[in-house]
């Protein structure tokens, strides 16, 4: 069958900017497609980037929409390479089927730095009993005391993430596992610590994972299909953060996970409602029912 394929960039704002070890990220960019069938049906896609997580940059997924015939195949929808995961992702969904998938619960998003202080509640108010927090951000010393504060604000069975997007050093990672394991039995439940170590330093995380009572999940690591393949097969056995819209076909990542049974938290990239849909399907289908996914974040946009 050939489709008919059109796309259209899209801009959204952050309220407020997010700030990462990266830096801070004022505009979510990306590209819906839509592919017409020879009956009329519209389906849509949706190309979300994030070039340093290691995706293609929304140049280069524009650059590749635009040398796309006016018509297409399913074969040249599964011919994508491998170097344009997010492409990948937003073609395959196009040509799938989303049910509904509202029985899930979300971990909300907080913002870093002393606002989670004030923050967390309006979260908690909205029903989410997950959060997560970025660190790596402020000085490590700060961002201890809010910590410390944090920990203590929250209510008991309330599960907390923190979020280090590969920002800490070899010493600070150990100084916030060491924090997180020796909290108070009365304390939160600190669900993981996530990515405290860049890309490059696999072994130092496989290491500090097995001293340390409190969790680690890999998320920059494995934020391709083939990152993803490449850390289970050096013997990655605890928690892989998923960001399903940049890690290629969706087919390929459900073998994957269902032949191997992994501990997987599906992750937004701040897509938009039609990338959202298509990734909360596959973690329906692919969760372990008592991990939330990271799909609380709308109130970061206007």
């Amino acid at each position: 069958m050939q489709y008919c394929f059109d796309f259209h960039p899209y801009r959204r704002r952050f309220k407020p900017p997010l700030q990462t070890s990266y830096g801070i990220w004022d505009v979510r960019e990306g590209i819906i497609i839509a592919l017409t069938d020879e009956t009329g049906n519209i389906s849509k896609g949706e190309i979300a980037p994030i070039s340093w997580f290691g995706s293609e940059t929304l140049t280069q997924a524009l650059s590749f929409c635009q040398q796309l015939p006016a018509k297409i195949t399913a074969n040249e929808v599964f011919s994508i390479p491998d170097n344009l995961p997010a492409c990948q992702f937003a073609f395959e969904s196009a040509l799938s089927v989303h049910p509904s998938s509202s029985n899930i619960a979300y971990s909300g998003l907080l913002p870093a730095g002393e606002t989670v202080l004030q923050q967390w509640r309006v979260l908690y108010d909205r029903g989410y009993r997950t959060l997560k927090w970025k660190i790596g951000v402020h000085p490590i010393a700060e961002e201890l005391a809010i910590f410390d504060v944090l920990a203590r604000s929250l209510p008991n069975y309330v599960k907390l993430r923190l979020d280090a997007n590969g920002g800490l050093s070899y010493d600070e990672a150990n100084l916030w596992l060491w924090t997180c394991d020796n909290l108070k039995a009365s304390s939160i439940e600190i669900e993981f610590i996530e990515q405290p170590l860049p890309v490059e330093q696999f072994d130092e995380m496989m290491e500090l994972g097995s001293c340390y009572a409190t969790a680690i999940a890999l998320d920059e690591s494995v934020a391709t299909f083939n990152q993803l393949v490449t850390c289970y097969e050096r013997g990655w056995r605890d928690i892989f953060v998923i960001k399903p819209c940049i890690a290629g076909y969706p087919s390929r990542l459900r073998q994957f996970c269902q032949e191997r049974d992994i501990d997987a938290v599906f992750s937004s990239v701040f897509e938009t409602d039609v990338g959202r849909d298509a990734a909360l399907h596959l973690a329906a289908d692919l969760s372990r029912g008592e991990r939330a996914v990271g799909f609380g974040i709308s109130h970061w946009f206007e």
